[in-house]
């Protein structure tokens, strides 16, 4: 956990989008930042252009025992988050429900729900233990609303509003489990819905900007609040 006004941040899904422009968005305020992501080649990317004290590592959030392995070297280093970011999520192609394959409807589910559990499991005790840091988890327009050909995706943000509000109802006091909704951003996922018509939303970058101080000043108030950027 780090002092003073500068934060300890854990951030999931680092390598693009959202988690990419709220890393460099922190790490150049002056906080300490640790995240998560897949790609190996992100990852050493990352790594180079800004180096400790941030640090970074390639993990699948699905896959339990590379989030403990994960989580185990951050603590144990001093990271205790101030601030848990789960950010990482799939969407599934634009497609009826009835045409989508079960490899690929899994792989969302495994990833935006049992991902964040996941994450959630292996760092909450220390920050419990504390008895402070902010819980986010990214939900979506569609864990509060519908739309045809994402049926997975909106079942797995629903969810994400769900286990939040559960969540939030478990942590001590003077902490807080809150679930934030982005708004409509371009991304990779927003294109893949949107198409070029998604060119028209802010960029993450942009979106950023006005996330990370918004982000940075959650506290035990909006415990279990359904909140939008």
């Amino acid at each position: 956990m780090s002092s003073g006004n500068q934060r300890c941040i854990v951030i999931t899904g680092v390598s693009r989008g959202l988690g990419r422009a709220l890393t460099g968005k922190f790490a150049q305020d002056g906080h300490v930042v640790a995240g998560c992501a897949r790609s190996d080649s992100a990852i050493q990317e990352l790594t180079l252009s800004l180096g400790p004290p941030h640090r970074f590592r390639a993990v699948d959030v699905s896959d339990d025992n590379q989030v403990r392995s994960w989580a185990e070297e951050l603590i144990a280093a001093g990271h205790v988050p101030d601030l848990l970011i789960n950010n990482a999520g799939l969407i599934n192609r634009n497609a009826p429900l009835w045409d989508l394959a079960a490899d690929e409807t899994d792989r969302v589910v495994d990833v935006n729900i049992n991902g964040v559990i996941n994450v959630i499991r292996h760092f909450a005790p220390a920050m419990i233990a504390q008895r402070q840091g902010i819980i986010v988890n990214l939900s979506s327009g569609w864990g509060r609303s519908v739309a045809p050909e994402v049926a997975p995706y909106c079942a797995t943000k629903w969810a994400v509003e769900g286990l939040t509000q559960a969540l939030a109802e478990e942590l001590p006091s003077g902490m807080a489990a809150v679930p934030v909704n982005p708004g409509i951003i371009d991304t990779d996922m927003l294109q893949s819905c949107f198409g070029s018509h998604a060119a028209a939303y802010p960029s993450a970058e942009e979106w950023a900007h006005g996330a990370a101080p918004f982000l940075l000043n959650l506290n035990a108030s909006n415990n279990g609040q359904s909140l939008t950027v």
